[in-house]
């Protein structure tokens, strides 16, 4: 046992999971363990161990054993590799994907791991980006209106297929029996925390922005009833658990979960929050004006402010769901870093992907090198950013990716610049709209993989946004604010926090690197952005359904309709 303090932070992504260990007195990145989840993203077929089955188009599910293997392997491992007694963590902070929900008995068993339902995919974690629950998500957007429910100007007016009630919803519809056996619906976050401490918490990060949860409660039972009468009594039936809210503890480590961690047993652990949302203390942006962007597969764009203020087309606006005694807002686009991955995957010509590995490069970092070469607008070419829906502004998961001004003369990188270029647009097209609502944003920050490891795309944000891109130093955004949120949760008597603005101040990162617009660029940007927003708003805003039409020929032939 020594006088240094540290807390931990971990990280569940949509691929992997990590522990970060950081110094409690100034917020050091100590060292980290990463695990890949063995399982990964079952998105065409659901592994059971003795076979696969197809699924349908739309799905993406996790297997929860993942999750505890990642407590099992990096905390440990993070332990041991730095030298650190687990008697010196005063804390743990764990964030996580969202809507990323399971079904589990009473005892938390999830109900993928019997044999009765092993192969039932509906049993399985289902994953934040799981868009199979549009048509539910549809209907339970027209039924709130019809019926003008209040709570759905806190999401901009949309629920979003991503959430909680349309998954569940679709579980209900299409495996009643799965749903007959859950005794809860819990969001896999909530979960991990209640295997850790035996106790049955539900976060207030992710019940706000992921299960209308406001201040009046949970939807009513007679909204409920009207959508589905067999949802009528689900709030109390299968959404049970004890609310706690971020900053404080969940619960503390139980003997099982030191046993399965390594952990000191009555460690504290902080209420889980979403992943995203986690950044924001670590990059220091928790005063109004200053948008966070989170840049990975996906991006959420995160922006705190004193007054609750109605915005169309965004995720959610939660009282202290960010960072407490403040609204955070949330937006974001469903797709970022991954259709970069799969343009790099399946339009990389041969001689590129020999020409990486010859130089031992990744493919996708080659490209981009390539991109870059490459003056605004020199392609010809734009895109729609929707290769996995769209989240905000037109919150419509059955909207579909588009290239515009191909020839026989483009090149793979041109399309990739597009694509890169189309993130950027779609962001500004978020900016633009808070502003357009009266809600201020004067700052831009950026954290996750892209920010840190891809100067070109960040330049190119600088370029297509007109303001500074100011890239936080927290190498792991998320597990650092997660770590913060451990210190928190063990306050000051434990040798933490007792307030967000303290542990923020001293355990968050500055920017390490600031990039500026450049006029000429901008200038081109501007006529290209003009373009965007028009094809945006037509294929976007019912102008031509073509995306949709497209979707449901394609579900039909699947089908065998």
């Amino acid at each position: 046992m020594s006088d240094t303090k540290y807390t931990i932070g971990i990280d569940y992504g949509t691929l992997s999971g990590r522990a970060l260990l950081v110094r409690v007195s100034d917020g050091c990145e100590i060292g980290s363990a990463v695990l890949d989840y063995p399982h990964a993203v079952m998105d065409e077929y659901l592994d059971t161990g003795d076979g696969k089955i197809k699924l349908p188009p739309d799905w993406a599910l996790e297997h929860p054993r993942d999750f505890l293997d990642v407590l099992s392997t990096t905390v440990p491992k993070v332990l041991a590799e730095n030298n650190v007694s687990a008697e010196d963590v005063i804390g743990v902070g764990i964030d996580f994907t969202a809507c990323t929900i399971l079904p589990t008995y009473a005892d938390g068993t999830p109900l993928c791991f019997t044999e009765k339902f092993r192969r039932n995919p509906h049993a399985y974690t289902i994953l934040w980006k799981h868009h199979a629950a549009q048509p539910y998500a549809t209907r339970m957007n027209e039924l709130a209106v019809e019926r003008g429910e209040k709570w759905l100007g806190c999401y901009g007016g949309k629920v979003s297929s991503e959430w909680l009630f349309p998954k569940v919803w679709q579980i209900l519809s299409e495996a009643p029996e799965v749903y007959t056996e859950a005794d809860t619906f819990i969001e896999a976050g909530d979960w991990v925390i209640w295997q850790l401490t035996g106790e049955k918490t539900r976060n207030t990060c992710a019940l706000g922005y992921k299960s209308n949860y406001t201040d009046e409660g949970f939807p009513t039972a007679d909204f409920l009833r009207a959508l589905d009468p067999r949802l009528e009594n689900i709030v109390a039936e299968k959404l049970t658990g004890t609310i706690v809210p971020i900053g404080s503890p969940a619960g503390y480590i139980s003997e099982k979960g030191a046993e399965l961690t390594g952990l000191k047993p009555g460690t504290p652990i902080a209420a889980c929050v979403i992943d995203a949302h986690a950044a924001v203390p670590a990059a220091k942006v928790a005063s109004p004006g200053k948008m966070l962007a989170i840049m990975g597969t996906s991006t959420c764009h995160m922006l705190v402010s004193s007054s609750n203020r109605p915005v169309p087309g965004i995720c959610g606006i939660v009282k202290d769901g960010m960072i407490p005694g403040t609204y955070g807002f949330e937006a974001g686009q469903v797709c970022v870093g991954d259709h970069f991955a799969w343009l790099a995957e399946n339009l990389a010509p041969a001689e590129y992907k020999k020409a990486a590995e010859e130089a031992g490069q990744p493919l996708l970092p080659f490209m981009i090198a390539k991109a870059a070469e490459q003056k605004p607008g020199e392609g010809g070419i734009l895109a729609l950013d929707w290769w996995n829906g769209n989240r905000s502004v037109l919150a419509d998961s059955d909207l579909s990716g588009l290239f515009i001004g191909m020839s026989l003369n483009t090149k793979a990188e041109e399309l990739l610049r597009a694509l890169i270029e189309a993130t950027a647009f779609g962001t500004r097209m978020i900016v633009e709209n808070y502003r357009e609502n009266g809600v201020a944003v004067d700052e831009f920050y950026a954290c996750g993989g892209i920010a840190v490891k891809d100067p070109f795309t960040m330049q190119v944000y600088a370029d297509i946004l007109g303001m500074d891109v100011k890239v936080t130093d927290a190498k792991q955004g998320p597990a650092l604010g997660s770590a913060i949120y451990g210190a928190l949760a063990a306050g000051k008597k434990g040798g933490g926090y007792d307030s967000i603005d303290e542990a923020s101040a001293v355990m968050g990162k500055e920017p390490a690197a600031v990039y500026h617009p450049i006029a000429e660029n901008k200038a081109v940007y501007d006529k290209l952005y003009a373009e965007y927003k028009l094809l945006h708003d037509y294929f976007g805003r019912g102008g031509n359904d073509v995306m949709k039409r497209l979707r449901s020929i394609k579900n039909d032939v699947h089908f065998g309709k």
